[in-house]
């Protein structure tokens, strides 16, 4: 039995869900989110808290339901969350002449190749740059944000002997010794 999906969810001031047979709508200050709801999972909106509960009677199927359930749940406080406050993740730069810049839709990154690179921006996603080595993903929906952010890193992960490349602010590069004579 799923602990995630035993909690309720309280719905904030100024968000409204909508929840039909198979989808439910989550809308608030920043947007609107979509989420599809699993056959078996039934969810309940009673006094602006959120329930989950399963439809399944089979013991067998049971903890698969209730698998779901804990999904749902957490997808649908993403879901909240994203339209009320948004995500975020911060990308840095480490290595000389490593620079990026947001021009409109445009991330152009100069990450010591032969050419610079232009990421274009998906729909729903915006990106700062405060500095020159700094890089700020912005957006409603959680996935895309980390998405968007993983891509980015992709193009030049932090390599572990000097430690340059994109690397989330957070992340720690394990270094390695360098080769001895």
């Amino acid at each position: 039995m799923s602990r995630v999906a035993k909690s309720p969810i309280t719905i904030p001031t100024g968000v409204e869900v909508t929840i039909t047979s198979n989808l439910m709508s989550v809308k608030g200050r920043f947007g609107q989110l979509n989420m599809s709801i699993h056959p078996c999972i039934v969810i309940t909106n009673t006094n602006n808290k959120l329930s989950f509960d399963i439809t399944i009677t089979e013991k067998k199927e049971q903890k698969k339901a209730w698998a779901q359930a804990g999904t749902a749940r957490a997808n649908t406080a993403n879901l909240i969350q994203g339209v009320t406050e948004g995500w975020e993740k911060k990308l840095t730069l480490i290595g000389v002449g490593y620079r990026a810049k947001v021009m409109e839709r445009v991330l152009n990154l100069t990450l010591g190749f032969s050419h610079p690179i232009n990421y274009k921006l998906p729909e729903g996603i915006t990106v700062e740059a405060p500095s020159q080595t700094e890089i700020i993903i912005k957006g409603m929906d959680k996935q895309k944000v980390g998405q968007v952010a993983a891509e980015i890193r992709a193009y030049h992960p932090p390599e572990p002997y000097k430690g340059k490349g994109v690397c989330y602010i957070d992340e720690q590069v394990v270094r390695k010794e360098a080769k001895k004579k």
